[in-house]
């Protein structure tokens, strides 16, 4: 029971920080920032239910919540590859607003625009400047962190 709280209390963590990043140090999010929260989420929940579950569900249930931090760290695996311009991200609100000239006024233009701007997805945030790691970078190895640690949990709680 203690290795799924574990789990549970590692993976609400990660969603949490992003968000306080976001509240106190001001840095914003993009699409592929908000998806990665999502697995952390159900990662959390899941271990939470492990921890209630006797037997080979708690096993099962906290391979899940493992999977789900992996799938995190996947997508943040994805996000670097948007960053360093390795592939395009297929989120629509990832594209940085773009203005056409043609065939349009300035009004035009400015009414097309969004009312808050988006962060686009291919431009990094760098949580400590000097450190060539940008959050989803971070995100990516603190998520298969977490999910082999879930794994690992689950196998060694697993009967044999």
């Amino acid at each position: 029971m203690a290795s799924a709280l574990l789990i549970a209390v590692l993976a609400a963590a990660a969603p949490l920080f992003a968000q306080g990043s976001e509240t106190w140090l001001g840095l914003a999010p993009c699409a592929l920032c908000l998806w990665q929260r999502w697995p952390y989420w159900a990662a959390a929940g899941l271990a939470l239910i492990a921890a209630a579950v006797p037997g080979r569900g708690r096993v099962a249930l906290l391979g899940l919540a493992g999977v789900a931090a992996l799938a995190s760290g996947g997508i943040g695996a994805f996000h670097l590859g948007v960053e360093q311009g390795w592939w395009p991200s297929p989120l629509p609100g990832c594209a940085a607003p773009a203005a056409s000239v043609l065939g349009g006024s300035v009004e035009e233009m400015l009414r097309g625009m969004p009312a808050a701007p988006n962060k686009p997805c291919d431009v990094p945030a760098f949580l400590i400047p000097g450190l060539p790691l940008s959050m989803a970078a971070m995100n990516l190895i603190y998520g298969a962190g977490l999910g082999a640690l879930a794994l690992i949990l689950a196998r060694r709680g697993a009967p044999a």
